[in-house]
């Protein structure tokens, strides 16, 4: 990882400092409003506001990191996101109603996410100007590695400070690490060759998705990422709701599954690290969707709770191989001056199919057997990678 060694190592750095800011805030809002109002209602509207104004934000938001220095963008987005939750931790004493609170935090919610839907296009079109093409994979597998070690750590901490803290010095963990992640990377300098002919941003969002579409094989690959998180959902999002009626509704179960989803997702990011996939990097998308369909059938057919807790390991291995090679494929096939809002499309399949994914299932879930919906959705992502497999246009890209 020659280009920009000590760029990339700063660069990962500041963003894994800020996620874990981020991380600890969402999960303490989260367990918040649960715990003070036990109502779904509310953890429902906090869900809405968590993922869609990212996704609206991010047909414009990947126009703006094509057009703007996306330093500054990554900058104003974590800057905007510690202003406003600094803002909410001024507000709260003089807060006297519950309900008031609660729609303060639903608020803040939306501005965090509206900077997420910002801040992600712009981070993964700046990676490949620190990192060498050769590199990206390696590098997005140390990336996802860090990612996965943070979302380990970030509830432990939550916890943690909310036990004996406060809720208020929860949300000022979020106003410190923005500062340090902000000043990690102020030191870096980011290229930046500025435009001198700009459209107006509609038609430049139109044209980021005429792009995408006349470069069928990124079309391709943001529509079956997409589909990925959709089916998804079953297997991965669900899983504690799935252990709680098949294994056991303590929080030990619970904990303990989600802790072995990261862990397997650590383990993802160091293999593929380590590894750099294969060097056709549509197979390492392809054999990763395939061995998650096979790993979500297990999972609904597994009877004994540690069988399923082994398997849960290996899905999140999966899981990072597909993450981690539909980035990396953007990266290498999207022109320097197209991949930001190519991104923005990218992130917008992500936060449009999870949260309908959850709706879908998760009303499914209340109808009929979750076994069933996991064996179901495991073998329409099999059949996804095959479809993909047998398009030769589409498996022949990604050779590295």
């Amino acid at each position: 990882m020659r280009k920009g060694y000590s760029k990339a190592s700063l660069f990962l750095a500041s963003q894994a400092v800020t996620l874990l800011g981020s991380s600890i805030v969402q999960f303490a809002i989260i367990w918040y409003v649960t715990l003070e109002t036990t109502s779904g209602g509310w953890v429902a509207l906090l869900s809405a506001a968590a993922y869609i104004p990212q996704f609206l934000i991010s047909f414009f938001s990947g126009v703006w990191a094509d057009r703007y220095p996306r330093k500054f963008l990554i900058i104003a987005a974590d800057g905007a996101i510690a202003a406003a939750t600094l803002a909410l931790v001024l507000l709260l004493p003089q807060i006297s109603q519950n309900e008031t609170i609660y729609i303060a935090l639903v608020v803040i919610s939306v501005i965090r996410s509206l900077g997420t839907g910002i801040h992600t296009p712009a981070v993964n079109a700046t990676v490949p100007q620190l990192v060498a093409e050769e590199n990206l994979m390696k590098f997005n597998g140390i990336n996802a590695t860090v990612q996965s070690v943070v979302q380990f750590a970030a509830p432990a901490i939550a916890g943690s400070i909310l036990t004996w803290g406060s809720f208020r010095g929860a949300l000022m963990v979020d106003v410190v690490t923005a500062m340090v992640g902000i000043g990690l990377l102020s030191a870096i300098v980011i290229p930046f060759e500025e435009r001198t002919e700009t459209a107006p941003v509609f038609a430049e969002m139109q044209e980021g998705i005429r792009y995408a579409a006349k470069e069928r094989f990124l079309g391709k690959l943001i529509m079956l990422f997409g589909l990925f998180i959709f089916l998804c959902v079953p297997a991965g999002f669900l899983a504690t709701l799935f252990v709680s009626r098949y294994y056991g509704d303590t929080y030990f179960h619970m904990t303990l599954v989600e802790v072995i989803g990261f862990l397997g997702m650590m383990a993802g990011g160091l293999l593929i690290s380590t590894w750099g996939g294969f060097k056709r990097h549509t197979k390492t998308l392809l054999v990763g969707m395939v061995s998650f369909g096979l790993l979500a059938i297990l999972m609904g057919l597994a009877n004994n709770f540690y069988m399923y807790l082994v398997l849960m390991a290996v899905y999140g291995v999966a899981l990072t191989m597909v993450q981690t090679a539909s980035t990396t494929l953007l990266q290498e096939n999207s022109t320097p001056e197209m991949s930001g809002r190519v991104f923005g499309l990218f992130g917008a399949a992500y936060s449009g199919f999870l949260p309908i994914g959850m709706v879908v299932f998760g009303l499914l879930a209340d109808r009929t057997s979750m076994r069933l919906l996991m064996v179901i959705s495991g073998g329409l992502l099999i059949l996804m990678a095959i479809v993909a497999y047998l398009d030769k246009a589409f498996y022949r890209h990604g050779f590295n």
